[in-house]
């Protein structure tokens, strides 16, 4: 149901999206995200995620206004003036819509995997850009889930969501304690392969074609002890520069589309 345009920035519920969009204790507390974008909805849609409120600017969607019809029937929708929007819009070209959308948090037995399933599992990753470019090649190559351990960012970050274009609403995304995952993927016989430069083979050399974690670490500190005594084996990729690491999402990308490899030859 629309109601009237709100044409200041100074409105309760404009105060409210901008503190969703700002504070992870704010969509903690409200169990609400912000997500930004007719296509990003659209996922969200998809995954099942229920939409509680549209934010919208009729000079921006122009012609695609019939989308408000068409997918969000249920949610409220507020219509905003440009000005408006251009204080909550975080990003460009993203059709003059955002919208408030209820978390949906999975827990590791959540999980549906499939025979041989290929988790990427990341320990305390702090940029949310990282993130989401993990889970968009988590998407590509279609692996199971993304679980992160110790995490020192919320999944549901603007910027994860805008970097990851959706894929955190696409691929399933926990988040859980190391120990809870050791002990999760332990139960299930899942093999734990470790990215680590320390006594390490190279990763084309190690089977990935059974149940397989790969698991990484962050660039500064790589993966705490218990991951590097829990691991089946380690893996490295190798390095012909003189520079000793890769940005985690690059060697995440590059280490799951091997696993791609060998389950399609």
């Amino acid at each position: 149901m629309q109601e009237n345009t709100i044409s200041t920035a100074h409105n309760p519920k404009i105060k409210k999206l901008l503190a969703l969009q700002q504070k992870a204790a704010e969509r903690r507390k409200n169990g609400v995200f912000v997500v930004e974008g007719q296509r990003e909805l659209q996922h969200c849609i998809n995954a099942g995620l229920e939409i509680d409120s549209i934010f919208f600017c009729p000079e921006i969607l122009g012609n695609n206004e019939d989308v408000l019809e068409t997918l969000f029937q249920t949610a409220r929708c507020y219509a905003v003036t440009a000005g408006v929007y251009n204080k909550i819009a975080y990003r460009g070209g993203t059709e003059g819509i955002i919208a408030e959308v209820k978390q949906k948090r999975l827990l590791l037995n959540d999980l549906q995997l499939k025979e041989n399933p290929l988790l990427i599992i990341l320990e305390s990753v702090e940029k949310p850009g990282n993130l989401g470019a993990v889970l968009r090649s988590a998407d590509a190559a279609g692996a199971d889930a993304v679980i992160v351990c110790d995490p020192l960012t919320d999944i549901y970050n603007p910027n994860l969501i805008r970097s990851s274009i959706g894929a955190v609403f696409t691929v399933p995304c926990v988040a859980c304690s190391t120990e809870e995952c050791i002990t999760f993927l332990k139960t299930k016989g899942i093999q734990i392969l470790t990215a680590q430069l320390q006594d390490s083979n190279i990763y084309y050399d190690t089977d990935m074609t059974c149940s397989t974690a790969i698991v990484m670490g962050t660039e500064a500190t790589g993966l705490t002890d218990a991951w590097r005594q829990a691991a089946t084996r380690h893996i490295r990729i190798p390095m012909l520069g003189q520079l000793d690491s890769l940005n985690v999402s690059v060697s995440a990308a590059i280490l799951m589309f091997e696993a791609v490899r060998q389950r399609q030859l």
